[in-house]
């Protein structure tokens, strides 16, 4: 990633009084402020519909946020002072957005921000569209200095929407000017996916097919839809997260090494990896909804009994399906995403499974069979990996345990910067190397467009487990088992203490 300098700049937030400014994009740019990484010069103006504030009443509205953000002392609160401005865009007219184009003008000669502007979407969907075309009308898309546009995800409905919200942006910006947000990109656990692969020999010259014999991405979150109710009903599972986060992970996790760490070069090789996938059978896929159960201690509702979901509602909240990847690389190796709500634990993590040895030379001592060994990436919580390899237990009878070899990043680095920081960055910096190209938001729904336009059976689950019994019955179908716990060494254990 580049490490130039920040130039003047006006981030200007549309959707600048909601929840995303509030709980993510506010605290993580006054961080950023905290830190002196956003230059000497900068300026920040939210833009929203409510009449009520101005630029004294929006200042104290982002002070609160910035206090729930943990940011609460004399250098923020004279920021805020000096840097935070308010407009409000009306029913978002032509007109409406001339004065935007005014305001941003004004703060922007006032300040000596060289015309540099971000232009965020912090928006909902359906906004995506007139938005832009506000922005176009009003010329706000080119300026003496440079223009970007973030698009906050979920970028498209489906493969027609997507295409036609790339066709809009693209009649305004280019698509070096396009910045399309996926916040799992900026983790710092998500990046560093690249490193672990490609600055490690020993590692990514094992990872193919005559190694592994399968890789399991999982996405896992205990929460309900809380607040969401009247979004995640129209999307479900598969548009939430496998279509975006968890197809994201994969082409990470599967690309080929690119030529350089570039933007460039870093997409073009997601963009491959995705359009060798080989198209999804019907038999691939299980869709589930949870229902009343109990995480932890706390008994919960099913889906139907949330508030705000239609109560015949078939929406999916769990996902799993089984991939295949054309390449020479990858050929006979199945990749298997699952996600869900209402799951044991808030987790995600890939693990890849290395084939076993092809001999067990210990069964004339008594150990029937020598197990894989698993490389478990975990990107939250407890962010790090674990090689599990196995051992002998010392003493009588001869026995085998898988011992992890493992790395967390709390036991080597101070806290993680938020994923949001690291991005926010990216975009004042113009780098795009952790955004999505417009070919990878096409490739991605392409593939997943016959499952979302195809009719599934979802089943129930219970709230607390890990999905439908028939999620099981998919890999055990393969032959293989899903890596449900957090510490595989503990699964491993409790695998080879039931088979001693």
């Amino acid at each position: 990633m580049s490490v130039s300098r920040v130039d003047p700049h006006l981030f200007v937030v549309f959707g600048g009084t909601g929840d995303l400014m509030q709980r993510k994009l506010l605290p993580a740019i006054g961080q950023l402020q905290k830190r002196g990484l956003l230059g000497e010069r900068n300026a920040l103006l939210g833009v929203s519909r409510r009449g009520e504030y101005d630029d004294e009443s929006f200042r104290n509205w982002a002070r609160q946020a910035l206090r729930y953000g943990g940011l609460n002392d004399e250098e923020v609160s004279q920021w805020c002072d000096s840097c935070l401005y308010y407009q409000r865009i009306g029913d978002g007219e032509v007109d409406d957005y001339r004065r935007l184009a005014s305001r941003i003008d004004e703060i922007d000669n006032l300040r000596s921000l060289e015309g540099n502007r971000t232009l965020y979407l912090a928006l909902p969907p359906a906004a995506f569209l007139p938005t832009i075309n506000g922005l176009g009308a009003a010329a706000l898309q080119g300026s003496d200095g440079w223009t970007r546009l973030v698009i906050e995800k979920p970028f498209g409905h489906d493969l027609t929407s997507a295409r036609q919200l790339n066709a809009l942006a693209h009649s305004f910006f280019d698509e070096s000017q396009i910045y399309r947000i996926d916040h799992y990109l900026g983790k710092e656990t998500v990046q560093n996916l690249l490193v672990f692969r490609f600055a490690n020999s020993i590692f990514e010259s094992l990872w193919n097919r005559d190694r592994i014999d399968n890789v399991q991405i999982t996405v896992a979150e205990s929460l309900g839809v809380e607040e969401r109710a009247g979004y995640y009903d129209q999307a479900g599972a598969l548009r939430d997260m496998v279509q975006n986060h968890a197809t994201q992970l994969l082409s990470l996790v599967a690309m080929e090494v690119p030529g350089e760490f570039s933007a460039d070069a870093v997409r073009y090789e997601k963009v491959k990896l995705l359009q060798a996938v080989a198209p999804i059978r019907p038999a691939d896929v299980v869709f589930g909804q949870y229902v009343a159960g109990r995480i932890g201690d706390q008994p919960v509702p099913g889906y139907r009994e949330e508030p705000g979901v239609p109560r015949d509602t078939h929406t999916d909240t769990f996902a799993a399906v089984k991939l295949e990847i054309d390449t020479w690389r990858w050929q006979g190796v199945p990749f298997y995403i699952r996600t869900g709500k209402r799951m044991p634990q808030r987790l995600t993590q890939i693990a890849g499974s290395f084939r076993r040895p092809p001999v067990c030379l210990f069964k004339s001592v008594g150990v029937p069979e020598t197990r894989s060994n698993v490389l478990v990436l975990t990107l939250q919580p407890d962010e790090g990996f674990h090689l599990c390899v196995d051992v002998k237990i010392p003493g009588e009878p001869f026995r085998l345990l898988p011992i992890p070899l493992h790395f967390l990043y709390k036991e080597a680095f101070e806290p993680i910067p938020d994923a949001y920081q690291t991005l926010l960055l990216d975009v004042l910096r113009g780098d795009q190397t952790l955004f999505v190209h417009n070919l990878e938001t096409e490739a991605s729904w392409e593939l997943y467009a016959p499952l979302i336009d195809g009719q599934f059976n979802v089943h129930t689950y219970e709230s607390g487990s890990w999905g439908p019994q028939q999620a099981e019955d998919l890999l055990a179908s393969h032959g293989h088992t899903w890596l449900n716990a957090s510490n595989i060494a503990d699964f491993h254990d409790r695998a080879h203490l039931a088979g001693s």
